[in-house]
């Protein structure tokens, strides 16, 4: 997907955020800003925003020696996570249509993302957004792959999300699962460390996408995610970054996430804020 306008202020901020927590020297973050901002400048040559945001937040790490300025963060998002999930396994219990309402958690997670926001902390705000339905939701095309489906691959997001994300995984456990996280800490993305922490290796087989990027992109992954990627009976894809990675790659994709910004929700053609669950029909060539 292409970088909108929109993107660059955002980006920044973000960056300007992850020094202030990787370092109290303004000399430091001054130094941050100004190599972000040439960065920036050359936004035309970046196929999409995961990629240049890579490379804005590794020159955080390279300037402050620090290499996962928000692991503080994820660590209070997978515990305050942890803490209301028999609220969401009770939810579940209740509904009718549990596949529906699991897709629904999954996606509910997406909101616990630091990059966005800051003040998603209660179970009342998890309650309220769990409630909401899908602005688009393909999931009869969804229940007609699973009928001949063995696996699915699902692609994390943030790291508190990732135990919303079982109550998915424990509804789909009849298939081979695998869950595949960032290759390396960017923003509060999980990784293997925190896919563990969070206990999803006890329903999921964890694979690293060999890309640090935040969001999928194909050309950073290593050969083991591309050949599973690649051959995937089913692939789930969580969150607005790697929506942003894979919105023009030539497979069929599930996307689900909540649309965070006005760009994202235009593209999709939703209102901002929005749960999608929508199947990209496009065909491996």
């Amino acid at each position: 997907m292409e970088i909108f306008l929109d993107c660059l202020p955002c980006v920044l901020r973000q960056v300007l955020e992850a020094s202030r927590m990787a370092t109290d020297s303004q000399n430091i973050q001054e130094k941050i800003m100004e190599e972000s901002i040439e960065i920036l400048r050359d936004y035309k040559y970046y196929k999409n925003s995961p990629e240049m945001v890579k490379n804005m937040h590794q020159v955080v790490k390279n300037l402050t020696d620090l290499s996962d300025p928000y692991k503080k963060i994820k660590k209070r998002d997978i515990k305050f996570a942890k803490k209301i999930e028999p609220f969401l396994e009770h939810y579940l219990e209740l509904k009718q249509n549990e596949l529906y309402y699991a897709l629904k958690i999954s996606a509910t997670g997406n909101i616990i993302d630091s990059a966005i926001y800051s003040n998603i902390n209660s179970k009342k705000d998890i309650e309220t957004e769990v409630g909401k339905d899908f602005s688009i939701c393909d999931i009869n095309v969804f229940q007609e792959k699973l009928k001949t489906a063995k696996n699915i691959l699902i692609l994390g997001d943030n790291a508190g999300e990732t135990v919303f994300d079982r109550v998915l995984i424990k509804h789909l456990s009849v298939y081979e699962i695998t869950y595949a996280v960032r290759n390396e800490p960017i923003i509060n993305d999980a990784t293997l460390e925190d896919a563990i922490e969070s206990g999803l290796d006890k329903y999921a087989t964890i694979i690293s996408s060999g890309c640090g990027a935040p969001g999928v992109v194909l050309n950073q992954c290593n050969e083991e995610f591309l050949s599973i990627f690649n051959n995937a009976d089913i692939v789930i894809s969580k969150g607005q970054g790697n929506f942003e990675g894979l919105s023009d790659c030539q497979r069929p994709i599930f996307f689900l996430l909540k649309a965070k910004c006005n760009m994202i929700a235009r593209k999709l053609n939703v209102t901002l804020n929005d749960y999608v669950f929508k199947y990209q029909r496009l065909e491996l060539k």
